[in-house]
């Protein structure tokens, strides 16, 4: 084989992996039926939803009106107002909620302020603790369904978690439907788990005792899950939950967001991804693997550009002499890829993203070329609020 044909075989074989994990992920997956019996679920256990929040007054409180009706008995709200120059605190506490303050302006993200707000609650602990960002809405039944699978199964579990509204690209709410809903539904009708995606998820306090969120990642919940899954604790995918929010509709909230989402997950995807395969030779278990392989999965706008490259590079390989076994297999993964959105879209995001919007994909990820340039020569590592609208 020559050089030329390995090299092309090589990237072409990069190509292909994810997409065929993605397609496997999205043909699994079957859209929710409103209507269908729930079966019945163990009994429900305490709950302490913790809310992280970074000048939030103009969104916590319907935040946390969404929740008050959710409580039980046992359960209570604590909101961690870290380094807030606004009215969080007070927000929360007219709102019911329960307050710690945190004031470490060197030491700042999410990450710290899960990590105060645990310590805070160690000495008088629930059975769950469930992480609900303070601009997100649970849906109607969404802490009891959480509470009671993550009681069940003595697993971290995590909802379903989607962007609606008109804010934002459509395309960009559609990629995260793929990735937040229908590829975690997808793993959990094949047996398999999910990542944790940072708000709706609910995890028991015995592991959260051992395991405690890496503070300083900029995607704290992918790290945490891939962790869990380590330790033996694969996180569980429940839809009959539901945590909604919105995009920010300024384009440089947007942009920011969108850097610390996508250079978090790209450097977590490196690093993580040979420890939970590893793990999973050593352990002999499907999880980590299931979860690596998952993980490994790059954003979609990345994906089809790795895809595009290939090709081109296949081509270019054909033309000198190369053999043509690196084109078909480029060729399948762009298949593959174009399925995997294809099915996505029409069992679960027409409602989302039109068909011609769709037909935009290809310049939606032009458009994001810088920044993934960016992550090789400048990559985000400092977390950044994302600006919202008030």
């Amino acid at each position: 084989m020559s050089a030329a044909t390995s090299i092309s075989l090589a990237l072409s074989a990069l190509a292909l992996a994810p997409a065929a994990v993605l397609f496997a992920e999205c043909a699994a997956a079957r859209p929710s039926r409103p209507g269908a019996p729930r079966p019945v679920r163990a009994e429900r256990p305490s709950v302490v939803i913790l809310i992280p929040a970074h000048d939030e007054d103009g969104t916590l409180g319907a935040t946390l009106d969404a929740l008050r009706g959710q409580l039980g008995a046992a359960d209570r709200i604590l909101v961690v107002a870290d380094n807030c120059t606004d009215d969080t605190a007070a927000v929360a506490l007219r709102g019911g909620a329960q307050v710690v303050e945190r004031r470490e302006t060197t030491r700042r993200g999410k990450g710290f302020a899960l990590r105060f707000g645990l310590d805070a609650i160690a000495s008088s602990p629930p059975d769950v603790v469930i992480v609900i960002d303070a601009d997100c809405r649970a849906a109607p039944g969404a802490i009891d369904a959480l509470a009671r699978a993550c009681g069940a199964s003595g697993r971290p579990v995590q909802a379903s978690y989607v962007m609606c509204g008109e804010a934002g690209s459509p395309l960009a709410r559609f990629a995260f439907l793929v990735k937040n809903d229908v590829r975690p539904r997808g793993l959990r009708r094949l047996g398999l788990p999910c990542q944790l995606t940072g708000t709706g998820m609910a995890i028991p306090w015995t592991l959260l005792d051992r395991i405690r969120p890496e503070p300083s990642n900029l995607v704290e919940d992918l790290q945490l899950g891939a962790d869990l899954a380590r330790a033996g604790f694969a996180p569980l995918f429940e839809g009959e939950a539901r945590v909604e929010s919105t995009l920010p509709q300024a384009a440089g909230a947007t942009r920011a967001q969108r850097t610390r989402w996508e250079h978090g997950h790209l450097a977590t995807l490196v690093r993580m991804v040979p420890r939970l395969a590893a793990t999973a030779l050593r352990t002999r278990r499907l999880a980590p693997l299931a979860l690596a392989a998952d993980l490994a999965i790059p954003p979609l706008a990345l994906l089809s550009l790795v895809q595009c490259a290939a090709l081109a590079v296949a081509v270019a390989a054909l033309a000198v002499g190369a053999g043509a076994l690196p084109l078909a297999v480029a060729v399948a993964a762009l298949a593959l890829l174009a399925a995997a959105v294809g099915i996505a879209w029409l069992r679960h995001g027409r409602g989302v993203v039109s068909a011609r919007e769709l037909l935009g994909a290809p310049l939606y990820a032009l458009r994001k070329v810088p920044l993934y340039a960016r992550f090789l020569v400048e990559r985000q590592r400092d977390w950044v609020r994302t600006e919202r609208d008030r």
